[in-house]
């Protein structure tokens, strides 16, 4: 019993492995590359000290009401909590999505996100 809750654990999300702070939105876009797909915009920005990755999501209200905003952010948490062991560390990524994401199915999410993933050479 006890190693389901282990298993809970390892494959978290955790708050420290989230962008938070608009400075730091900021400098991912000023100082970072930008990599653009159809559903999302990929902001990259590679650190020297940072020992893990940090991402941070970006749904405007271009893209639908609450509802809608709202699932697409549990999504793309879900899409980045299952690749998190795939991901180098010492990048922050800011992942904004285009209103067009808002209306496409998860596989559609995952699968952009693997390919900006790819190009940005970060798995």
């Amino acid at each position: 019993m006890s190693n389901s809750g282990n298993n809970r654990r390892r494959f978290r999300f955790p708050v420290s492995r989230r962008l938070r702070q608009s400075r730091d939105f900021e400098r991912v876009r000023t100082e970072g590359r930008t990599l653009r797909g159809k559903l999302l915009i990929l902001g990259v920005l590679e650190l020297e000290g940072e020992l893990a990755f940090k991402i941070g999501l970006v749904t405007s209200k271009r893209i639908g009401g609450a509802v809608v905003r709202n699932r697409l952010r549990r999504r793309l948490r879900e899409i980045v909590r299952r690749d998190q062991a795939r991901l180098r560390n010492g990048f922050w990524l800011v992942l904004v999505a285009r209103p067009s994401a808002g209306r496409v199915d998860y596989a559609s999410l995952e699968q952009e996100w693997s390919r900006l993933l790819e190009r940005a050479e970060i798995i």
